[in-house]
């Protein structure tokens, strides 16, 4: 299992919300590409970026700041936050992400994601946010009636080869992750290769998601309980190789 630390952008430096909300936000570092730096410094293989502004508004704020993180990094980032056009995507992709995420307009605009699947492919992952098992959209703001293993379903269907699946109300709260939503995902798209995000906070968490036995749970990331402190990436990728 890999894990990917993560860095949310807001305003131009890295913060954390808790369960997504836009009013409780936490400022760790007003210098994201010094955090990448650190991040590989640290061991990270793989690194995990979200534009929250974009999000919110529904069209990318931090192209440069996202270009500077994926140089400072010098290894795979994915990008997701507000990635619901062709364009934004290939700004994105062009600026040297590895993987584009693609969230709200997975279930709004299928055609969008089809298309985008078809240019780009295993390029585009799709998010998945979920409250209560139902899908998140527009930064969490809106709660669908839509399961998320059927969504997972649907993109999995299209052609997605790997899904972030997020249980909004456990990210941000340190408390482990939800294990049997994130079976759920799992079982519903085998075809797929699943990053699990929220919760994740200690080696013990990480050995609970293992202990799932879901060959397609490929990474987890991890934000607040890194930047608090609470453990380390050397700590987490201990647990992953078996030490």
């Amino acid at each position: 299992m890999t894990i990917l630390p993560a860095i949310d952008l807001k305003n131009g430096v890295c913060v954390r919300l808790r369960q997504g909300r836009a009013d409780d936000v936490t400022e760790y570092n007003p210098d994201p590409a010094a955090q990448a730096r650190d991040w590989r410094a640290q061991g990270g293989e793989e690194l995990h970026v979200v534009d929250l502004d974009g999000a919110f508004a529904g069209t990318p704020r931090h192209a440069a700041v996202i270009r500077d993180i994926i140089e400072a990094f010098g290894g795979p980032v994915e990008v997701g936050g507000g990635l619901r056009g062709m364009e934004a995507v290939a700004a994105v992709l062009d600026a040297g992400a590895a993987r584009a995420i693609i969230g709200s307009a997975a279930l709004e605009n299928p055609e969008f994601l089809a298309a985008a699947v078809e240019r780009w492919g295993g390029r585009i992952a799709v998010g998945i946010d979920a409250r209560g098992g139902f899908v998140q959209t527009r930064g969490w703001v809106e709660t669908s009636a839509v399961k998320a293993v059927d969504l997972a379903k649907t993109v999995a269907a299209a052609g997605v080869q790997t899904i972030i699946y997020t249980d909004t109300a456990t990210d941000g709260m340190l408390g482990g992750p939800n294990l049997e939503q994130m079976a759920a995902v799992c079982d519903a798209a085998p075809s797929c290769l699943i990053t699990a995000s929220g919760g994740v906070s200690s080696p013990q968490d990480v050995k609970n998601l293992i202990a799932l036995g879901r060959p397609n749970l490929r990474a987890a990331i991890v934000g607040k309980a890194l930047y608090d402190g609470r453990t380390t990436l050397a700590e987490l990728k201990k647990v992953t190789k078996g030490m």
